[in-house]
């Protein structure tokens, strides 16, 4: 059975970090672009980031502060928030067979096309 199952979110302080997992079981991420996604209350699904084996995409709003990775040995992927500001509360969602289009006005964007996982709320408040 495929399955994406994401974990690590939480409440967390303006400034602070979390470390967002997502665990593949039933195949091999390998052989997928993955990436990661946000939707908060009253907004549309947006990508944040994506990684195939070519190239990383990032959202201008997260640039610089996060920081996506996998590891294949453990067959999952990650994503470093660090300096988190309330508008990154969201539930976070990771995905696969991710592609990055890029407008004509040179700005990117991340979609996803194949599985999801159930998400993981993040809450940045003080």
């Amino acid at each position: 059975q495929v399955q994406l199952v994401e974990s690590g979110g939480g409440l967390v302080q303006p400034g602070g970090s979390l470390r967002l997992s997502c665990a593949a079981s039933g195949f091999s991420l390998d052989y997928f672009a993955v990436g990661w996604f946000r939707q908060a209350p009253g907004k549309e699904r947006e990508g944040v980031s994506c990684i195939s084996s070519s190239s990383t995409y990032y959202a201008d709003s997260v640039k610089g502060r996060f920081t996506i990775s996998r590891d294949k040995a453990k067959n999952a992927v990650y994503l470093q928030m660090d300096s988190l500001k309330p508008e990154d509360t969201a539930v976070y969602y990771c995905a696969t067979e991710t592609i990055v289009v890029v407008s004509p006005q040179n700005r990117g964007s991340c979609y996803a096309f194949g599985s999801w996982g159930q998400g993981t709320q993040v809450t940045v408040s003080s």
